[in-house]
């Protein structure tokens, strides 16, 4: 156990570094200069030949880089070019409300996608599992900015129950919730109930079921319990999807989430703005990960994180 959680450890701290490496050079390489997008148009190239000393951008690549790992080190990972401030309390400051609907949204997910799949798997092959499965494709083909639109349209302008932006109450989360919960409730259904229907029709199920055990407790005892694994991994990755930012959903929202922060980055080159969110979001995807990983066991006693390092 020591030795898999130090390797795993080992592997999501690489895992961050690359991927930070990574952005490193494929912002500096994207066509647009930092300079000009903080200076804005009809600037003097003195000017800008000013600005480009003072961020640093006229030194070379890999003195830019041994920079940025130096700033990485020390965890001062520069000045936002668009803020004025320290990059990272600028995405520390905006990651709670990301944090917030992730976590809305999950469970939301999880409290109607496991039912439902439960319930789709007991009724397979019949026609209100056909029904319910035409509704979750149809929930899984919907972009998220029309189903967005759709609950504003309705909801906020012709109902007007629920703000339609900003985070100023709680109810000012509702709408982004169901509007990330929708498509993840497709997958997490579907999948619950494929591999319900596979434990269904497992030998173990049809032996206990001829001892006279309740079909309530062969679907929730047994059937249940033995498709945790792969749900919990599903739960898992979309959840640390959800925690790098769902743009989409908060552009349409107005939502102050870090989604918006990167748009924003992007649009003015703000590279330690860009590098600071990679960060952040990195490093919460992958501690999720690894905490999945280490509630294997917990689901499932057949796994040994031993044999699995």
């Amino acid at each position: 156990m020591p030795k898999y959680l130090a390797r795993r450890i080992g592997q999501s701290l690489l895992t961050v570094f690359l991927t930070l490496t990574t952005v490193f050079l494929l912002v500096r390489l994207a066509p647009g200069d930092p300079a000009s997008a903080y200076a804005g148009p009809n600037v003097a190239t003195a000017d800008l030949a000013r600005i480009r000393a003072q961020f640093g951008l006229d030194e070379p690549l890999l003195l830019q880089y041994g920079t940025f790992l130096r700033d990485l080190v020390t965890g001062q990972l520069g000045t936002s070019y668009s803020f004025h401030a320290p990059a990272l309390d600028v995405v520390l400051d905006r990651m709670p409300y990301t944090v917030t609907l992730a976590v809305a949204a999950i469970s939301v997910t999880a409290l109607t996608a496991v039912p439902l799949g439960v319930w789709m798997a007991r009724r397979a092959d019949t026609k209100r599992e056909l029904g319910a499965n035409v509704l979750t494709v149809a929930g899984q083909s919907m972009p998220d900015f029309w189903t967005g639109v759709m609950l504003l349209t309705v909801f906020a302008v012709l109902l007007p129950v629920l703000p339609a932006s900003g985070f100023t109450t709680w109810s000012g989360l509702v709408l982004p919730t169901v509007t990330v919960a929708v498509l993840q409730l497709a997958l997490i259904s579907r999948l619950v109930r494929r591999e319900m229907s596979t434990a269904l029709a497992s030998p173990y199920v049809t032996v206990a079921r001829s001892r006279g055990v309740s079909e309530r407790a062969l679907t929730w005892r047994y059937a249940l319990a033995n498709s945790g694994v792969p749900l919990l991994t599903a739960l898992g990755t979309r959840f640390a999807a959800l925690l790098n930012g769902v743009v989409v959903v908060e552009v349409v929202f107005g939502w102050p989430g870090v989604g918006s922060l990167v748009v924003r980055a992007l649009e003015t080159r703000d590279y330690p703005l860009i590098q600071a969110t990679v960060l952040v979001t990195a490093s919460l995807a992958v501690l999720v990960q690894l905490l999945v990983d280490l509630a294997y066991p917990l689901l499932d006693p057949r796994v040994r994180l031993g044999k699995a390092a």
